[in-house]
């Protein structure tokens, strides 16, 4: 348990090394404002939190940097949210007020903006299949053996599928489709159409088997689909001094590349409405130099998906969860 002389200097030093990208030395830490403790006392302190595992020593400057459990500390007990700009605050809410249709577009939209704020790269996707019911479901004739199968969730997300048939169907046909698939369907949770629903489809409809067994199988196939992984800013992240390291450049692009880990990091059960993943304190060892910070999209309580930051460990954490929780606190109220 560290005694708020050390927690003060530690919180100097993170703040420091997030502005300048340098070793901070004891010299520094003195003349910041509001410490009043010597430059002796500071340094024995910096010793006492290296030994501690809170700083790390760069051979080659006789500064410290924050470790994964500096950054933990200052990120749970010492974090001072930012006030944003009126301009800030104006651009957020204006991309934010935009009318969408679909899920996609609004988690685009928010990205895009996270990103653009905090200059960092963003992550996202959409809400879990089997958090969702299905509002609608669209069949739409595109010619005489090409049908449009469009299904749409409560949460307004949108998944398509082109279906191809070996034999002719008519607009009759597509409309009986459309009230017995959403008769059985509507309000139901978006999930794999099983036997038992499947032998009754083909019954009520009496269609050729081929037709219904085509269209499940591409219902089927849509509702089991990957989840989209959204990005924005991937290369904003580059201008960081951090990335001058071709190794570390390397090592996140494989991370983007990897998109089963950053779905898993994304859908990792939360604890707190924003979640901080530090370096180290993670067990994947591509995420050992980085920081990712992740919370839920939420439009009136609706799970709409997650969207996370992706950065060095040396990250602007207050002005990034101060811009997230600005976010959340817009998407709460429907954007409003």
């Amino acid at each position: 348990m560290l005694n708020d002389r050390k927690k003060r200097i530690l919180q100097a030093i993170v703040e420091e090394y997030v502005d300048t990208a340098e070793p901070v030395s004891s010299g520094v830490i003195c003349k910041k404002q509001g410490i009043e403790y010597s430059s002796a006392t500071i340094r024995n302190e910096m010793a006492e939190l290296e030994k501690d595992g809170y700083l790390d020593k760069v051979h080659t400057s006789s500064g410290r940097v924050p470790s994964a459990k500096g950054y933990r500390l200052y990120v749970d007990e010492l974090l001072k949210e930012q006030n944003l700009s009126l301009e800030e605050t104006k651009y957020i809410k204006e991309k934010l007020e935009i009318k969408v249709n679909e899920i996609e577009e609004l988690t685009r939209i928010t990205t895009n903006t996270l990103s653009e704020i905090t200059h960092y790269t963003t992550v996202a996707i959409g809400p879990k299949n089997d958090n969702q019911l299905i509002e609608e479901i669209k069949f739409v004739l595109l010619g005489t053996r090409m049908l449009m199968c469009v299904i749409i969730t409560d949460s307004g997300l949108v998944k398509e599928a082109i279906i191809k048939f070996d034999e002719d169907i008519n607009e009759d046909q597509v409309q009986n489709l459309n009230n017995i698939f959403n008769a059985k369907l509507k309000g139901k949770p978006f999930e794999k159409i099983d036997k038992p629903l499947e032998e009754y489809i083909f019954s009520e409809l009496n269609y050729s088997i081929n037709i219904i067994k085509m269209i499940i199988e591409q219902i089927n196939k849509v509702i089991e689909a990957e989840e989209s992984v959204y990005y924005e800013g991937a290369n904003r992240v580059f201008e960081q001094p951090e990335f001058q390291n071709v190794q570390m450049a390397k090592n996140f692009i494989n991370i983007l590349d990897k998109k089963e880990l950053v779905v898993d990091l994304l859908n990792s059960e939360f604890n707190e409405d924003i979640n901080v993943y530090i370096g180290d304190d993670d067990d994947e060892d591509e995420l050992k130099d980085f920081s990712v910070i992740t919370f839920k999209q939420k439009i009136n309580d609706k799970e709409m998906g997650t969207i996370g930051i992706i950065g060095p460990k040396r990250m602007d954490y207050s002005k990034v969860i101060s811009v997230m929780k600005y976010i959340k606190g817009l998407m709460g109220n429907g954007g409003k």
